[in-house]
């Protein structure tokens, strides 16, 4: 269907708006990002917004290198996504619902990136909870309501998290966690930093707490590219960095990210849902971000986050032009041969999951590499390294199975409605991932040559061709097994087949495990309101509990009442007794 330019324009150009003002801004913060790291500037701002007596409120932003280039990649994203939105939801009728959503979103951001001070910071982190919330429901479905669910009661545990973290800060005299972890040690600080760990862990989907970023791809594809890269997920991430000081080295949040990151990688290779494959890379990457936290490379953790958010968030529009283009079909085995169709989103979805595997020269291989050096170099044990490594190789399998499933494999039953020169609408969605390809390509060696002190890391020949051939014989096990299509086929031998594969598919039983978890303890709650509430309190509580102490003071009534008969009675019983006695 092809809709003329001034139609086009005319339905829904607020998008275009919108996005351009995020564009601004994005290109203001980033130059004065290189002013702040150039002239190593820290700037802080208070605002007093209240004071009375010995009262004062007081909200503090944090400005430097890190928040501003932080701002500017989330604004960049947002102003694609918008841009891209206008053609992937064009015809929907709440299309300004979604903008202010969105805009509500990067609002939220804002205010947790740029504040030093609990209080504002739970300001932001709320927002993301509750705005998350409101875009994975978007399509007010079944389907959509539960995963918003899901995705809202998960997030709640780090806002308690939070708040709990906010009243034990009454300690130390201070919200301002930006001056307290240089004033007192890790230890004074032991149960904020756990705290805080626990809340990085539910918003970031770190295991147990995985369940929901899968589920909550139900929501539109430009809200999966912007808050399932850039924002939601990564902001446990930012507020770990901030806390680098107290973490530390920390071996617990290691053990966690580590099975998160096998989990996540694992799993992805026995997903059809093309959004749920790249979800669960989303996973594996967070993994990754928090093993460089676990073992104090904030540096490089930050660096990684960078670079992933560019090349997720185009990963996801190009799926989402996939899935759009077919039908709105997602499984992945009814999209054979798809680059007869598409060769330029082609050319994007082949570089952005290079740059996830980390192929040289791209944004990927830059962080990826220094991550796994700076690891290779220090003391961890063999289980560590053994992880480590599968939980990369497995980043390689997965995407070769989703360049088998989509590229070789033949078409099923969907076909293709347009191509990506048949309306103006399509070459809409090009521009935003043509942005976002050329950003995802240099950024990591800009970064690099920017940013990264020049540094020299000398590996044994053991450690380097561990790697090399770890990646060749993935590979080729990928491609003899055609993406583990007939992968089933070498596993028949072995009797719980299905079972491991069940288990390995539902990301080891949490998809399972966490949303059964509040269902359990809502309906304890509803057995003990019906049991409690409407049973016996309503016979030992409440009326019935006074009906019955009404009763029991009838009858002293009945005794303090003295007559002539009560008084007979009362001297036989006396006479009784003494004559017993």
């Amino acid at each position: 269907m092809i809709i003329s330019l001034n139609k086009l324009t005319f339905l829904n150009s607020s998008s275009f708006i919108y996005s351009s003002m995020l564009l601004v801004f994005s290109i203001l913060s980033f130059f004065a990002s290189l002013k702040f790291y150039l002239q190593d500037l820290v700037i802080f701002i208070e605002w007093e917004i209240y004071f009375v007596a010995s009262i004062n409120i007081v909200y503090t932003i944090l400005l430097d290198w890190m928040s501003l280039s932080f701002i500017s990649v989330v604004m960049f994203i947002s102003s694609m996504v918008l841009l891209y939105s206008f053609s992937y939801l064009y015809g929907d009728l709440t299309f300004n619902r979604f903008i202010i959503l969105v805009y509500l979103f990067v609002l939220s951001m804002i205010f947790m990136v740029m504040s030093p001070n609990m209080v504002s910071i739970l300001l932001g982190w709320d927002g993301l909870g509750l705005v998350s919330y409101a875009l994975v429901i978007y399509y007010q479905n079944i389907k959509s309501a539960s995963a918003g669910m899901i995705t809202v009661l998960s997030n709640r545990i780090g806002d308690v998290a939070i708040l709990v973290s906010i009243s034990w800060m009454f300690n130390f005299g201070s919200w301002d966690f930006f001056y307290l972890q240089e004033v007192f040690s890790s230890k004074d600080l032991f149960l904020v930093s756990s705290l805080v760990i626990l809340a990085a862990m539910t918003k970031s989907a770190q295991i147990p707490f995985s369940a929901w970023l899968p589920a909550a791809m139900a929501a539109p594809t430009p809200v999966s590219s912007l808050v399932h890269s850039s924002t939601l997920v990564t902001a446990g991430v930012y507020l770990l960095i901030r806390f680098n000081e107290v973490l530390g080295v920390n071996f617990f949040l290691l053990l966690v990210a580590t099975l998160t990151l096998l989990m996540s990688g694992w799993g992805a290779n026995f997903e059809f849902d093309l959004k749920k494959i790249i979800a669960l890379s989303t996973l594996s990457q967070l993994g990754m971000m928090m093993l460089v936290l676990s073992i104090g490379l904030y540096e490089l953790a930050y660096f990684h986050l960078i670079s992933h958010a560019l090349f997720k968030s185009l990963l996801f529009l190009c799926a989402g032009f996939f899935i759009h283009s077919n039908l709105d079909c997602q499984d992945i085995r009814f999209m054979g041969k798809i680059y007869l169709s598409f060769p330029v989103t082609n050319l994007y979805f082949v570089g952005s999951s290079l740059s996830l595997c980390g192929f040289p020269f791209l944004a990927g291989f830059y962080s990826k590499d220094l991550i796994l050096e700076s690891f290779f170099f220090s003391s961890l044990n063999f289980f560590i390294y053994f992880m480590l490594l599968m939980g990369t190789m497995f980043t390689i399998t997965y995407s070769l199975r989703l360049f088998y499933y989509i590229y070789i494999k033949s078409f099923k039953n969907v076909k293709t409605n347009f191509s990506e020169t048949s309306s103006l609408l399509s070459l809409v969605m090009l521009l935003p991932m043509s942005f976002l390809f050329v950003f995802s390509v240099i950024i990591g060696s800009w970064f690099t040559w920017n940013f990264t002190p020049p540094f020299f890391i000398y590996l044994p020949m053991f450690v380097k061709l561990t790697v090399l051939v770890g990646m060749l014989l993935i590979t080729g096990f990928v491609l003899s097994t055609k993406g583990l299509y007939k992968l089933s086929y070498y596993w028949l031998k072995f009797k719980f087949t299905s079972v491991f594969k069940w288990f390995v598919g539902q990301m080891w039983f949490l998809a399972f495990v966490t949303p059964l978890m509040p269902v359990k303890i809502l309906t304890q709650g509803g057995s003990a309101a019906k049991f409690m509430d409407n049973g016996w309190l309503e016979i030992f509580g409440g009326q019935g509990g006074m009906k019955y102490i009404m009763m029991l003071a009838g009858v002293v009534d009945k005794w303090s009442f003295l007559n002539f008969k009560s008084f007979i009675f009362m001297l036989f019983l006396v006479m009784i007794f003494i004559s017993v006695v």
